[in-house]
């Protein structure tokens, strides 16, 4: 190993990046002990994280810009350690009314709202569509900021940054109307019980059908039952289908709208979330689009922050 070799080596596992990393790790890990206690997913985080900073020179690009993705996964899980419902009323009955009252369906004699109506007409067609289309609400938008990544790393950054800005939105607005779920009404009724565990809902079919517990084991890590509206599952795709056009991905884009398309029928077909909830979720995420392309990306000191994260991982 020549002498260059060896100070680039010698620079890459510098004091100061190990000393920063470990700082980071174990702070990491005794705020989420202090929070909501330590999980077998939080160690995971943190080997994949240190791993893949001193594995290469890429590998650490990448991770430092998907770090973006962990700092939404970890306000995402720190969100069990203040329950929304402990700052506002829980909204059941009005928000089950109102979906009657505007999207119900005429129904043997009585109004029912679409929830309900596909409760009553699913197959097992529609039960697989639904069951794909919902497993692809994180790891299309992992995908396409993967292939961002390694082809346009602005554009990755913009993504990124406006993803988690849409994610931020509708975190606030869970605290601002905790809102239960369709399926919540469906087994419990009005009544307001904060100890409700996650429920896969219509989702259970397809776990059934797969002979595997699939949606059973993410929904038990639910973070929290009162966070329906906005249906962030509806956001996800609409803010992926955006870049994708932005960024003219051509026929992919086609993909990306079917995707979306799913994703948002899925939701209702499940009796995850209300109408009213996927039509919030579309508003957040184009109240962040637009919040993020005309306004926060030209103050000068996130352009500035743009291109120092940029040179950064580039």
């Amino acid at each position: 190993m020549n002498r260059q070799a060896k100070n680039l080596e010698i620079a890459f596992f510098s004091k100061k990046n190990i000393g920063i990393c470990a700082v980071i790790s174990i702070g990491y890990l005794l705020l989420s002990y202090w929070l909501i206690g330590f999980k077998s997913e939080q160690g995971y985080l943190v080997l994949l994280f240190n791993a893949m900073y001193f594995s290469s020179g890429i590998t650490r690009k990448f991770i430092t810009g998907f770090s973006v993705f962990i700092v939404f996964w970890i306000i995402f899980d720190y969100m069990k350690a203040f329950p929304n419902y402990l700052f506002q009323q829980v909204h059941i009955g009005d928000l089950y009314l109102a979906e009657k009252r505007i999207f119900g369906i005429p129904y043997n004699g009585k109004i029912v709202t679409p929830n309900e109506y596909w409760q009553q007409h699913h197959t097992n067609f529609l039960d697989i569509i639904a069951g794909i289309s919902y497993l692809c609400w994180m790891p299309i938008p992992l995908a396409f900021s993967g292939y961002l990544f390694f082809s346009n790393r602005l554009a990755f950054l913009q993504f990124s940054l406006n993803f988690l800005l849409i994610n931020l939105l509708g975190f606030a607005i869970y605290y601002l109307y905790p809102a239960a779920p369709p399926w919540y009404v469906q087994q419990y009724g009005f009544q307001f019980i904060s100890s409700t565990p996650g429920n896969t809902a219509g989702l259970w079919r397809f776990d059934a059908m797969i002979n595997m517990p699939v949606f059973q084991t993410l929904y038990s890590k639910s973070s929290n039952v009162f966070a329906a509206m906005p249906s962030l599952h509806a956001a996800y795709p609409l803010v992926v289908l955006y870049y994708g056009i932005k960024n003219k991905l051509g026929s992919v884009n086609i993909f990306f709208a079917l995707i979306m398309a799913g994703i948002w029928f899925a939701a209702l077909y499940t009796s995850h979330h209300y109408m009213l909830d996927i039509l919030a979720g579309i508003a957040c995420a184009i109240t962040g689009i637009i919040l993020f392309q005309r306004f926060i990306s030209r103050i000068n000191m996130f352009k500035s922050f743009l291109r120092m994260f940029v040179s950064v991982i580039e």
